[in-house]
């Protein structure tokens, strides 16, 4: 397929859009598939895991193509749950066009917002599709002028309905006038030349709409709209083409995908307006110089999702944006993590949901998948040689939601270990974390949802049960005064013995120094072989804890004295003595118990700013500052991590979801003397 006849389309939006009943809609229309597919039935080609089935909605992208009018459109439906975002922040990187779908029903939602932003960052044209317009309470009029509301006057609609909600039987193409009428069992509309009298009036003012919008965008046909002369209908086309290709222009389209109706008008839309492979611009480069986009030149391309398949092994979806790739191919690979190497491309195939078509070749433009290569992840630029080109990996959330995990069965911890590696692979947005101050394994993730969903598809491909828990907060102790005591580690059992006396005296410092140790002994009352000995204790018995048992930090230690015995002392003696030192020193040196505090980014709409706000001050946080974004406010704050563990499921419940976060360590605080006492209590009990 000739690049020119390739479109690319990623279906982005809010959760419970229509995105994957349109996609499974295309399907059907276009003849790829026999049924028009269902979630709610069980027979979606999209959302084909257990776990999609199960809750009935889409949790990680897939892929597939039909054929329209001799182009080859290949759809990437995402999920528009904000724990998946991350399949849709890739799906951007493949496509060429992002068609928001929002619902006629509920308008604008906080997912469509927060990926419009992505896909501004992306650099990828953006177009609009308001679908469920024959479901109750749906409104096109209401919905558009959100639209503007939200992202301002470059939204140009280019089909506006005929009817609504029951009612709703066609689609009227703005530029051409010409309108398609739809029967119960159509897949495709009647055409009919002119638009019918009941929305007469509404095409009309939509099109001047269209006409203002297009020629705000050049300066010549601006000059002869205000004389009086309109841009035909080519003009009109070429320069909403350009516009989107430019993000000066925002088209609207219309749909419903349960009765079928403007999804061959979508069709349509696709071919005559969205840009091809050819006139998509290089991702932003890591490194090296950006290579000119040619069917016939180099290969180049990037890896923006792998799968693991409990059959197939690996599966890495990739989109060349140079070149091609045929069977057998040896290419370079630069992963993410900066590593290099190579990869020979067999089995190459695309993807039709869950089913491979195997293909000898991957032209330029398009979207390919191959199988069995074990170092081709997700993030990677493949390239073949003489390409110096490196292009930077996605940009995903980071994780705001943590859980500690471990095997149920002792027996299953190789098998975890396995199962998690691979399972990062496939989504970048989880992480896991050994956190050596608790002993735990944590995993985190962009909420519960997020997780749970995780641990399920553990449990199925993998065959590991895992205990969830929630991660310990790792506290930390210091001291407040300055103290010396002798350390004094005496043994006798008969023969030899163990005898070593150390004095240490021990001073707080500044917050996140950690640890310094100072040897002072003069005159040789510790030998110079056995003060390493006497700082290991030391350090030992701060592992161990005064309080409740957790570290202690931010002191320097100094040894200044101690005795020995030429036949008894040895490095047991003086580590034992180091540990004794401070343990003898430790009620006079004032210790309290530190909290580690978290740094919040929080971003919601204007009118949730003074429940955040209160909000992060009930948890015993602090604001630091309120700035604005468009129409929302950042508030950026300090809160101790205790008070946090489930803030993920708890800002969505106090802003209907449309607050988002980001979190990072900042630094270590005293704990209040109330709160203090409820932590050593919980572990005193905890050690009886």
């Amino acid at each position: 397929m000739v690049p020119e006849r390739i479109r690319n389309v990623a279906l982005v939006g809010h959760g419970g859009s229509g995105k994957t009943s349109l996609a499974e809609a295309l399907l059907y229309v276009t003849g790829a598939t026999t049924r028009q597919g269902s979630i709610e039935a069980g027979t979606s080609m999209l959302d084909f895991e257990p776990e999609e089935q199960e809750r009935k909605i889409s949790l990680s992208l897939s892929v597939a193509s039909v054929t329209w009018q001799d182009h080859k459109i290949t759809v990437i439906d995402t999920p528009g749950y904000i724990d998946f975002s991350g399949d849709a922040r890739a799906a951007l990187r493949a496509a060429d066009l992002a068609l928001f779908v929002v619902s006629g029903v509920d308008g604008v939602e906080v997912q469509t917002e927060i990926l419009w932003r992505a896909a501004e960052e992306e650099g990828i044209p953006r177009a609009v599709i308001i679908s469920k317009l024959d479901r109750e309470r749906s409104s096109f009029t209401r919905v558009l002028a959100q639209l503007r509301d939200t992202f301002g006057k470059r939204i140009a609609p280019v089909q506006v309905p005929i009817g609504a909600e029951n009612e709703l039987r066609g689609v009227v193409r703005v530029v051409s006038g010409r309108s398609f009428l739809y029967g119960p069992d159509d897949r495709t509309g009647t055409l009919t030349e002119s638009p019918p009298a009941d929305v007469s009036d509404l095409v009309a003012s939509t099109r001047e709409a269209l006409i203002e919008s297009v020629v705000e965008t050049d300066d010549a046909l601006m000059e002869k709209y205000f004389e009086g002369e309109l841009p035909d209908a080519a003009t009109i086309v070429t320069t909403v083409h350009q516009g989107m290709l430019k993000g000066e222009i925002f088209p609207v389209l219309v749909a419903s995908a349960a009765r079928r109706i403007g999804v061959d008008t979508l069709c349509e839309f696709l071919t005559d307006f969205a840009p091809n492979p050819l006139e998509r611009t290089l991702p932003p480069i890591a490194a090296g110089e950006a290579i000119p986009i040619e069917p016939d030149g180099p290969a180049l391309g990037y890896v923006f999702k792998t799968i693991s398949d409990p059959f197939v092994g690996r599966i890495s979806l990739f989109r060349i944006y140079s070149g091609a790739v045929k069977a057998d191919d040896d290419l370079q690979i630069h992963t993410a993590d900066g590593s290099n190497g190579h990869a020979r491309m067999h089995n190459l195939f695309y993807l039709m949901g869950k089913d491979h078509v195997d293909t000898k070749e991957v032209s330029c433009g398009e979207i390919g998948a191959v199988a069995k290569l074990e170092n081709l992840t997700a993030g990677a630029t493949i390239h073949g040689p003489g390409v110096a080109t490196i292009l930077k990996p996605v940009l995903f959330p980071n994780p705001v939601t943590e859980l500690a995990i471990s095997p149920k069965s002792q027996h299953d911890e190789e098998k975890l270990s396995t199962a998690l590696h691979r399972i990062l692979d496939e989504d970048p947005t989880l992480r896991v974390d050994r956190k050596p101050e608790t002993g735990e394994t944590v995993l985190a993730g962009l909420g519960d949802v997020h997780l749970d969903v995780t641990l399920a598809r553990i449990h199925r491909k993998f065959g590991v049960e895992v205990a969830t828990t929630v991660p310990k907060v790792p506290y930390r102790e210091t001291i407040t005064s300055i103290a010396d005591a002798e350390g004094k580690h005496k043994k006798q059992t008969g023969g030899r013995g163990q005898y070593g006396v150390a004095n240490v005296k021990f001073s707080p410092l500044p917050r996140g120094s950690g640890y310094e140790f100072v040897d002072a002994v003069k005159g040789g009352s510790i030998p110079r072989q056995f003060i390493p000995a006497v700082n290991k204790g030391i350090q030992e018995a701060l592992q161990r804890g005064v309080l409740a048992g957790y570290p202690v930090v931010d002191v320097v230690a100094e040894v200044f004295d101690g005795k020995f015995h030429n036949v008894d002392s040895d490095e047991l003696s003086f580590r034992m003595a180091g540990i004794q030192a401070f343990r003898a020193a430790a009620s006079d040196l004032r210790p309290v118990l530190l909290e580690p505090i978290m740094h919040l980014t929080i971003r919601v709409p204007d009118d949730h700013t003074g429940d955040i706000m209160g909000d992060v001050n009930s948890r015993r946080g602090r604001v630091l500052g309120v700035d604005s974004d468009g129409g929302s406010r950042v508030v950026e704050a300090e809160v101790p991590m205790v008070e946090i563990q489930h803030y993920a499921a708890e800002l969505r419940s106090m802003t209907s979801g449309r607050g988002t976060f980001e979190v990072r360590f900042d630094h270590y605080a005293e704990v209040p003397h109330q709160e203090a006492q409820k932590v050593i209590s919980a572990n005193s009990q905890k050690d009886e």
